[in-house]
């Protein structure tokens, strides 16, 4: 057994000694467990009331919206790449300076390059929706 200020009551004086701020710390430390507990419970248990969702309508509804995402992005990232090609040629047709028809042909690839990637990202899905079939996830 331990001899002098710890006698008796070991967490109480070992609280009085430390500070009563690291009490608050070491009760409510306690609880934590408990409450990761729960909320695992409830999720799990939540989980099994879940609806059944049907999988073709999922697919559907993301090829949907996938499309329209695209073909949205699509236009106006080809706006844009006309109307800033038109600007760097504007700049590079009618500037005295060497610096600026430098960077507006640098600008200019860089365009090229960025809506080239754009549009070929879009050929490739369209071409792997074709390739890969749709999931069953009937069970």
């Amino acid at each position: 057994m331990v001899q002098g200020k710890l006698q008796g009551n070991i967490r109480g004086q070992l609280y009085k000694l430390v500070g009563y701020k690291n009490l608050f710390i070491h009760k409510v430390g306690n609880y934590i467990p408990r409450m990761m507990f729960f909320i695992f419970s409830f999720i799990t248990a939540s989980s099994y009331y879940a609806i059944p969702v049907n999988a073709t309508g999922i697919f559907d509804i993301a090829k949907s919206a996938m499309n329209t995402v695209y073909k949205d992005i699509a236009g106006i990232s080809t706006v844009a790449a006309v109307v800033c090609a038109a600007v760097c040629l504007f700049l590079m047709n009618f500037s005295k300076s060497g610096r600026t028809v430098d960077e507006s042909r640098t600008w200019l690839k860089r365009i090229i390059i960025c809506w080239a990637a754009i549009m070929t990202m879009g050929a490739i899905v369209t071409y792997m929706q074709t390739i890969i079939p749709k999931g069953d996830f009937s069970g």
